[in-house]
């Protein structure tokens, strides 16, 4: 794809069908995890530039929990999921069932354990709606999970920043746990295809580039 900036409607309703597919198999993941309902939505989707995406995290000294991995195959890419530390520390406290549970006493193995699982379940969820949508063969690496600030995650993650588009998809995610149906927490996946990879992903969608 030589110009991600000339991707139509028909590309994000088809990322947001693929997010909202994959939030479904994440939320049937978690509520089996957690022994309750847990439902998701994607309340936004869109193509964001790597500086547009660092902005509407907070930028690049924005301390944040984010699980990273790398995609190789067909269509090699970068994923990462990010939630700020309020919201990391409530999906804990609801997760290990203490609702003192806070960072700022230090990232304890309980704590970074509940995240790490989350982000497994949530990038895993999303690449295997990707891949069936594509058929493509994507082959995640083992995820790893970093607390840190947004500049450094990114860069640890990608290590060489060349490797990276210049473009990130970005899948806002909110989980909702039934019992407290008005406390939803909010994350955000981004998807970093490698330059060429843009262009596999909509081919293999039956879908131009243009």
């Amino acid at each position: 794809m030589d110009d991600v900036r000339s991707l139509t409607g028909t590309h994000i309703d088809i990322l947001r069908e693929i997010g909202n597919i994959g939030a479904g198999n994440a939320a049937t993941a978690l509520s089996l995890l957690l022994n309750k309902k847990i439902e998701m939505s994607v309340p936004r989707v869109q193509i964001a530039t790597f500086a547009e995406m660092m902005e509407l995290i907070g930028g690049p000294e924005q301390v944040v929990a984010c699980v990273y991995l790398r995609i190789e195959g067909e269509a090699p890419g970068n994923m990462f999921f990010v939630l700020p530390p309020e919201q990391a520390e409530r999906f804990v406290r609801r997760m290990i069932g203490d609702d003192s549970f806070s960072f700022q006493d230090g990232a304890d193995e309980l704590g970074c354990s509940a995240l790490q699982e989350l982000g497994n379940i949530l990038t895993g969820s999303y690449l295997s709606a990707l891949a069936d949508f594509t058929q493509l063969a994507l082959h995640p690496s083992v995820p790893a999970l970093a607390i840190d600030m947004l500049g450094a995650v990114l860069s640890f993650g990608l290590l060489e920043l060349s490797r990276a588009g210049d473009y990130a998809i970005l899948i806002d995610t909110a989980i909702y746990d039934e019992r407290r149906p008005n406390e939803s927490i909010d994350g955000h996946f981004f998807l970093l295809p490698d330059p060429e990879s843009f262009s596999t992903i909509f081919r293999a969608l039956g879908v131009s580039g243009g």
